[in-house]
């Protein structure tokens, strides 16, 4: 039924725009589109499932939205090759999140205010239904100015054609005191009670990051507030930042950015650090007598803070989805190999799987999980039931497509009851960097309890495989008992000009039951993991030379001293989504 759907969808799009727009994929005023040529794109190492266009570069996924009963996606693209540069605003269009197509581009250089780039921004849809884009532009002065584009025509079901109105546009300048060249990524606007529009744009002072904060009656005119919404010492420029309303209390359900305020209301700040190309997010109250942000004290606000993804994942942006009343979070994923390799592949850049998100019950953490969508591609399924793991041994899980599969299995360490003598002690230097610990100890080093999990993408004898995986330790400073979670990419491909940093972090869970669950997706070069139901999430980027087609395997193991039982592991076969 549902493959049925989307055929009828894919027939119905390319019907619409061959009618309405004809049947060229580049914008007709861009005409140097028209001149690309070729790309010869190598299949080796292209998702099946993820999504991304049929060649060249593409990053930052740009204004997420749901409108009309489709699902619209715009992002940053090359059309001229596979590294970043002359970038457009490249379009897709779906109904399920998950299965694609590809338009041609919405918005691209065209006038004085974006006419040396068209950067990253976000959908706004008004209370007339109206779907309104902020993106940033680098002006004829190379300065970045944000600007807005409206769809040319609102009965077009699938807003193929956008305009740029210069009357209004630029809508926002880097007025005095700021960075002209540090002044970019607009968030989704939010309506306050007291009528005033409100928009976040990313800055930074010398080196500190800042949240500006700009007000609009009529999203035409926009004035700067004399205070910032927020800022941290020492992050440096804040890209893309994201500010978003959650709900206490556990709920698996999204919000409004219209929740301002609100009785069992947090509100969630999200920035992408220039710097570091990492993320990083805190949980505080939107105080709106002030029209501040206050992070709630117990959080880190600087890189080392609570993340999205603690692996590839950069750049991110979430839609509210009011239908279904869910947030989504969409990011991008970076290649791991070199430039030289991308430009030899004629592609780089992949965007993740699509997360709904919600606060846990805790009110510790996000937890984000791949879309309920994404489970209409599972196919031939293996279930492992009850099978004990004990030191040293290694269980492959037969008749799966290891390059393309998604995995779940839950670990039980309810035979060990964990006597101190069982657990490690965490060494200090290793809690405000568990990337650390994952690096130094990799899955060589035994400890008590760990390191088991998953080996994905693995050559059949081992030469080649990437480990997911979990230690758990005891911290005597806090008291608690604390799990690792780590992605270790070091073995994953023989290939020299690779990015193989093991990536790490802790997850808040409880472990009164004994139970740790991961689920691992693997697709070909992505290895996208969710630890503790989604409390810690970890993407690599691997590129394996042995482990390919029939050649790859999946295992699961226990490298620790304890035994560890596995209650059950499923994996199902993914199919494609193109």
């Amino acid at each position: 039924m549902v493959a049925t759907s989307v055929k009828l969808f894919r027939l119905l799009v390319l019907s619409y725009v061959m009618l309405c727009h004809g049947a060229e994929a580049s914008h007709e005023h861009y005409h140097t589109l028209d001149k690309v040529e070729p790309t010869t794109v190598k299949p080796m190492h292209r998702t099946a499932y993820h999504f991304q266009p049929k060649k060249n570069w593409m990053n930052d996924p740009n204004a997420p939205m749901f409108y009309k009963g489709v699902y619209h996606l715009f992002y940053q693209f090359n059309p001229y090759g596979a590294v970043w540069g002359n970038i457009v605003w490249a379009h897709a269009v779906s109904m399920d999140l998950i299965r694609w197509i590809h338009l041609k581009p919405a918005i691209y250089p065209s006038a004085p205010f974006d006419i040396n780039g068209c950067w990253s921004g976000s959908a706004t849809i008004l209370p007339d239904n109206t779907p309104v884009i902020l993106y940033t532009g680098l002006n004829s002065l190379n300065q970045q100015v944000q600007n807005l584009a409206l769809p040319l025509n609102l009965s077009d079901p699938f807003l193929v054609e956008w305009i740029k109105p210069v009357e209004h546009n630029p809508l926002m300048v880097p007025s005095q005191g700021l960075n002209a060249s540090s002044f970019r990524d607009p968030t989704t606007a939010w309506l306050g009670k007291d009528g005033h529009w409100r928009v976040l744009v990313g800055s930074k002072r010398r080196k500190r990051g800042l949240a500006l904060l700009y007000r609009s009656r009529d999203f035409k005119r926009w004035v700067r507030s004399r205070h910032v919404l927020h800022s941290a010492q020492q992050t440096g420029m804040w890209e893309c930042p994201d500010f978003f309303p959650v709900a206490e209390g556990g709920v698996l359900k999204g919000l409004d950015g219209s929740a301002m305020g609100e009785e069992g209301v947090k509100h969630v700040l999200k920035v992408s650090l220039d710097d570091l190309k990492t993320e990083y997010y805190t949980l505080g109250h939107y105080v709106l007598e002030k029209d501040k942000y206050e992070p709630d004290k117990e959080f880190v606000d600087c890189g080392s803070g609570l993340r999205f993804d603690y692996g590839k994942f950069y750049a991110s942006k979430t839609f509210y989805e009011g239908g279904k009343g869910r947030r989504i979070l969409w990011g991008w994923i970076n290649e791991s190999d070199s430039v030289h390799d991308d430009v030899k592949k004629g592609w780089s850049g992949v965007q993740g799987i699509p997360r709904s998100v919600w606060l846990d019950k805790t009110g510790r953490q996000l937890v984000q999980w791949p879309v309920a969508e994404l489970e209409t591609l599972r196919g031939e399924r293996v279930d492992i039931i009850q099978r004990k793991l004990n030191s040293g041994s290694i269980v492959e899980v037969p008749g799966v497509k290891a390059t393309q599969v998604d995995v779940e299995v839950t670990f039980d360490l309810k035979s060990n009851p964990m006597n101190q003598e069982n657990v490690e002690i965490l060494e200090e230097k290793w809690f405000n960097s568990p990337q650390l610990a994952c690096s130094e100890m990799g899955t060589s080093m035994r400890s008590g309890i760990g390191p088991f999990g998953l080996l994905v993408l693995a050559s059949k004898n081992l030469e080649e495989h990437t480990a997911v995986f979990f230690r758990v330790f005891k911290s005597p400073s806090r008291n608690k008992t604390m799990v690792l979670m780590c992605s270790d990419q070091r073995r994953s491909s023989l290939g020299k000009e690779l990015d193989k940093t093991p990536y790490g972090g802790f997850v808040d869970v409880d472990l009164a039951d004994g139970k740790i669950f991961l689920r691992t997706l693997v697709d070909h070069s992505i290895v996208e993991s969710f630890g503790g139901g989604g409390r810690t999430c970890i993407t690599a980027r691997v590129y394996p030379e042995l482990a390919i087609g029939e050649d790859a395997h999946l295992y699961a193991f226990n490298y620790g001293s304890v035994a560890i039982n596995i209650s059950k592991i499923s994996a199902w076969n993914m199919g494609s989504a193109v």
